[in-house]
């Protein structure tokens, strides 16, 4: 019997998808909770499951269809085998007709000729153990975990680099492809932040020599205690952005049509760039979590964020963003909000400067840091005070503890 398969409920925020890609074909087995197929919607991609193991019978929503919460997009039949379908009939039927293969003077079934290709083993140095020395497909499964057989002067896969596109001289070529559904997103989003919000952008520097003589004299100890947990940049400059948001709680608020909502806790959302573009997971209740948590939970998010697999939930809400450049080597940036929030910090590379430190010159290692504000909400005076509070607590890290 014929299973449904439906597009998940999307949440409120999310008005429709996108089919991604099927990741089986008609006729094609399928195990119980694995993936079929991907749906891309302004936030996140979705994953689809198989419910049970069978078979993907029909597609009815090809890739690049618009789809709406719970639409038909194809059917299931659960607990059928890949013999049900045609194609993989006469697929089987067609292996079975083929007869034993002859290579030098080694004789393989058909299941071993193709196991070895695929495992790029030198036939010639097989082991028949079968009837007039014939290979069989256990024999292959033996060279490839012993390694005995493989190919010595056999190239990688052509296919695993793509061939370089040969352009002839004076040839102007241009590709166009669609713009993936995030990526409008988020050009939309920021385009409506820069016209809606009266942004303006206050930058500071930090000397951070404090921070890294304290995480190099202590990080050992901190990935041996927490599991190895590596202790970053990102927990301190959280920790410090907690402490602030505290003392100028218009930083932590947002705007909401003509009111202004004041938020009672610490959702720090921390920018991370993958192949679909930029994410923003949130931190939850920044202020109540330790060091290592911060590094654990942004290392976590960043996994996800890589493998497509971050949720609705783990990005919205938040009432600040940090947002670090520095990692591709920026120097000096302007940040631009992220609605509905206010305030934005923006991190930069860390640079050895020579600096007038007690009427001496020593060299430094400075970073500029960026806050971009929405002058609406934020006074300028709150806005520099906020970024001179942290660039205080990033130069004194003790303070970020005792929260003076």
């Amino acid at each position: 019997m014929a299973t449904e398969i439906k597009a998940p409920v999307f949440p409120e925020s999310v008005a429709d998808g996108t089919i991604a890609t099927w990741h089986k074909k008609p006729g094609e087995a399928v195990s119980r909770d694995e993936l079929l197929v991907d749906i891309e919607t302004d936030k996140v991609v979705i994953e689809v499951l198989a419910p049970a193991d069978g078979v993907l019978k029909e597609i009815i929503c090809a890739e690049d269809t618009t789809v709406n919460s719970e639409q038909l997009i194809g059917y299931f039949e659960e607990g059928a085998t890949a013999a049900a379908a045609p194609a993989a009939v006469e697929a089987v039927a067609a292996s079975a007709e083929e007869e034993d293969v002859q290579v030098g003077d080694k004789i393989l079934s058909p299941a071993a000729r193709k196991l070895a290709l695929e495992n790029n083993l030198d036939i010639a140095k097989l082991v028949g153990t079968g009837k007039g020395g014939r290979v069989s497909k256990e024999d292959v499964l033996n060279a490839v975990q012993s390694g005995a057989a493989k190919a010595s002067a056999a190239p990688a896969p052509v296919a695993a680099a793509p061939a370089p596109v040969v352009v002839a001289a004076g040839e102007r070529v241009e590709k166009r492809v669609p713009m993936s559904r995030m990526r409008q997103t988020i050009a939309k989003r920021l385009v409506e932040a820069q016209q809606t919000a009266a942004m303006l952008t206050t930058y500071n520097e930090v000397d951070m020599k404090p921070v890294m003589d304290l995480r190099k004299k202590y990080k050992d100890m901190f990935e041996k205690k927490h599991n190895g947990v590596r202790l970053g940049f990102m927990s301190f400059f959280v920790k410090a952005a907690a402490e602030a948001l505290k003392r100028f709680p218009d930083v932590n608020a947002s705007i909401d049509g003509t009111d202004i909502v004041y938020h009672g806790y610490y959702d720090i959302g921390v920018a991370v760039s993958t192949d679909r573009g930029l994410v923003v997971p949130i931190l939850r209740d920044t202020d109540t979590m330790s060091l290592a948590d911060v590094e654990s939970s942004i290392g976590e998010y960043a996994k996800r964020g890589r493998e497509g697999k971050l949720g609705i939930a783990d990005m919205t809400g938040g009432t600040f963003t940090i947002t670090n450049g520095g990692v591709f080597g920026s120097l000096m940036s302007t940040p631009i909000l992220n609605a509905p929030q206010t305030a934005i910090l923006g991190m930069h590379k860390i640079q050895e400067r020579p600096m007038a430190i007690n009427g001496q010159v020593e060299i430094r290692p400075m970073m500029y840091l960026a806050l971009s504000y929405d002058h609406r909400m934020i006074d300028g005076k709150d806005a520099v005070q906020f970024l001179v509070t942290i660039k205080e607590l990033l130069e004194d890290p003790a303070r970020i503890l005792l929260e003076v």
